[in-house]
Order: C-alpha cells, then sequence, then structure tokens
C-alpha cells in the first residue's frame, strides 16, 4: 500500500495545473469521504466500528490537508477563507475523537454535510471574478 502523505505532497507539487482540475479533485475526495460516512450511518450497527475508525480516519487526513493550506502563510488564499477553512478543520477533528470515543449516527450527520456541501460548491462551474477556491489537490483514491 502507497503512503496517503507522500502521494499527498505529490499532488502538491502539481499545484500548477489548473484550478478546474484541484475543484475536481477536492469535490472528489469529499465526496468520496461523505459516501463513506453516509454507508456506516446507513447501515449502522456496532460492528461497523472498524468501518466508522477507517472512514473517520480517510475524512481526517483530508481535512488535514485542507487545514495545512489554510494555515500557510505562502498560500494565496483570502484571509477570511482561510479562517473559515481552519474553522471547520476544527469542527472535524472534533466531532471525528466524539464519534471515536462515544458512537452515535447522529454524530456523523454533520460531517456528510459538510463533506456535501463543500463538495458541491467545488464541483460547480467557477464564476468568472469570483475568490480561488481552496487550492489542495487530492485525488480520491491517492488516500487510504
Amino acid at each position: 500500500m502507497s503512503d496517503p502523505y507522500r502521494l499527498a505532497a505529490n499532488a502538491y507539487s502539481k499545484r500548477g495545473q489548473g484550478a478546474a482540475d484541484q475543484r475536481r479533485l477536492e469535490g472528489d475526495a469529499l465526496l468520496r469521504a461523505a459516501t463513506q460516512l453516509q454507508d456506516i450511518h446507513r447501515a449502522w450497527r456496532p460492528e461497523l466500528y472498524r468501518d466508522l475508525e477507517s472512514a473517520l480516519l480517510y475524512n481526517r487526513r483530508l481535512w488535514t490537508i485542507f487545514a495545512a493550506e489554510a494555515a500557510n502563510d505562502a498560500t494565496d488564499l483570502p484571509m477570511e477563507m482561510r479562517n473559515n477553512v481552519a474553522s471547520i478543520s476544527v469542527f472535524v477533528f472534533k466531532r471525528s475523537l466524539e464519534l471515536m470515543a462515544q458512537p452515535a449516527p447522529e454524530k456523523i450527520e454533520a460531517l456528510i454535510e459538510i463533506n456535501r456541501s463543500l463538495a458541491a460548491g467545488l464541483l460547480a462551474r467557477p464564476v468568472a471574478g469570483a475568490t480561488r477556491e481552496l487550492a489542495s489537490p487530492v485525488a480520491k483514491n491517492e488516500m487510504v
């Protein structure tokens, strides 16, 4: 199995390939995370704890990349967007820890909604003159 952190770093090195491609990669990764969490939510039972752990790990890795990009002083993201991404990341990390400590299906719903909402925005056609999106190109199959 390949190292997801190395793959993510390689993806960052290809950053200049275009905003549309980055948006697509980010949106696809968020949808993949949301789908994993939704599948567990639908079939909720204690035996799925390992699957929950795996889905939460994928989601945390994804949000770690987004948080790192938001914290990067060299990024060209507007400060307001960086702060928003950082705040959402903190929520995602806290909710993930809550789920690991006390698994409950209703706690998963917020993570699913956040990922789907952001993916919808990223996968929508960019409006001319709109501010730049979160630029952390993560391929949906690069993280395990």
